[in-house]
């Protein structure tokens, strides 16, 4: 590279989803590799709404690696980063930009720096797979950048794994299932995609984000303490989730939304009784939670079949499966009754996302909002309590496509003329 080349600056922009398992993923075999003692599947949530966007930049110029997360700068010297930084750049092949007279040998790589910059369109760290999102995000784009090339279907979503085990689910659209593997050093722990977005398109997602706050207990020590001390743990990632990985598997494909449903809310259910289960006991769901799963189960009780689906990740956030958009209006409607908006918040504001759910119960202000009536179901009982903010929004979504590379310089997030952040 010539002197009057050193100025130069490459960049790749690429968004990535994050993903919501309806079989969870809690616990590891092996902490350095990440490496899962059970197979896990999961919904990947379309990324026009629940998704990370990163740009990452290599120059000449740079003196160092550098990374900002929704604008503030953080350190690279974890060992997650490192792992998936390390791993990429091993691979990376020769890159050419005839265009700007670029040329980036594969040697070059391990003495580059880069700059990277990642931005989550929804909360980070409350329980809804930012991490997924962020770790797929980063392995996606720097792979773009450094022509890396797969030699065996699923090894990015191995390298995803060191930085987020969810993570690896994120790389692919739709469902995807996570493999445990059972090589030692983690080659056959990788993610498959089971269908597309387009296998169960009429499937509506409805998240209520109970709290965007940053859980106070956090996922990789959560697991760590349920591993040491939760019989139930072990029970469950032996016995359990094999059979129910079959039964979800068989569920999904056969579009069987009861079986799915009940087999959803179980697992749920299961994995926050194993954080019950450890010691010290680990909380990730509140009152609003329960709530919300009294008024879900109520509802299918009535009706005599599942009408919904729910399930919690590590925090109090509820992602609802509704098998079609009437349905899905319905559970909207009995949940802005339960948990209306309170005085602080626009109605704009409360629901976002896919709004044209609303349509299907014609709600569209607060003053509609204040009208809903008790559902059916409570029709009987002399008095049905509602609880104004216990939500802090709701956000309507639906099973979306993987990881996708913008082309339009206008959505990198840094400037493609310095490469520091906007």
């Amino acid at each position: 590279m010539g002197e009057e080349l050193q100025r130069w600056i490459l960049m790749v922009t690429a968004r990535a989803p994050t993903n919501i398992a309806v079989i969870k993923y809690w616990g590891k075999r092996d902490e350095k590799l990440i490496l899962p003692i059970n197979d896990s599947i999961s919904f990947t949530l379309d990324p026009d709404h629940l998704s990370a966007t990163t740009t990452v930049a290599v120059s000449p110029s740079f003196t160092s690696d550098r990374m900002w997360l929704n604008g503030k700068e953080v350190s690279l010297g974890g060992e997650r980063y490192q792992n998936c930084l390390r791993e990429i750049r091993s691979r990376g092949n020769d890159v050419v930009d005839e265009k700007n007279g670029i040329v980036i040998r594969k040697e070059d790589w391990q003495r580059l720096h880069l700059h990277i910059a990642s931005y989550n369109n929804f909360p980070t760290a409350a329980g809804l797979a930012s991490s997924a999102a962020g770790f797929a995000c980063l392995v996606y784009s720097l792979a773009k950048l450094m022509d890396v090339k797969e030699k065996y279907q699923g090894e990015l979503t191995a390298i995803a794994r060191r930085g987020s085990g969810s993570a690896c689910r994120s790389l692919y659209g739709g469902v995807v299932k996570w493999q445990m593997g059972k090589e030692t050093d983690g080659s056959d722990s990788i993610a498959v995609q089971l269908a597309t977005e387009k296998h169960w398109e009429e499937l509506v997602i409805l998240v209520a984000v109970v709290s965007s706050r940053q859980k106070e207990t956090s996922s990789t020590t959560g697991m760590s303490q349920s591993v040491e001390t939760s019989e139930l743990l072990r029970h469950r990632s032996q016995e359990v989730v094999p059979k129910r990985v079959l039964q979800m598997e068989e569920a999904i494909a056969n579009r069987d939304f009861g079986s799915f449903a009940k087999i959803t809310c179980a697992d749920s259910n299961q994995f926050h009784a194993v954080c019950l289960d450890t010691s010290p006991p680990i909380f990730y769901m509140n009152d609003t939670s329960h709530r919300i799963i009294n008024c879900v189960e109520r509802w299918n009780r009535s009706e005599g079949t599942p009408q919904v689906a729910y399930t919690f990740d590590a925090g109090p956030n509820a992602v609802m499966y509704a098998p079609n958009r009437k349905v899905a209006g319905l559970l909207l409607q009995r949940l802005l009754f339960y948990f209306p908006p309170d005085s602080s918040k626009t109605f704009s504001s409360y629901v976002i996302g896919d709004t044209s759910i609303l349509e299907e119960i014609g709600v569209n202000s607060m003053k509609d909002v204040e009208s809903l009536t008790a559902p059916p179901e409570l029709k009987s009982e002399s008095s049905s309590s509602t609880f104004p903010g216990g939500i802090d929004y709701f956000i309507c979504t639906r099973p979306g496509k993987g990881p996708i590379l913008f082309r339009n310089e206008d959505q990198a997030l840094l400037n493609p003329k310095t490469g520091f952040p906007l």
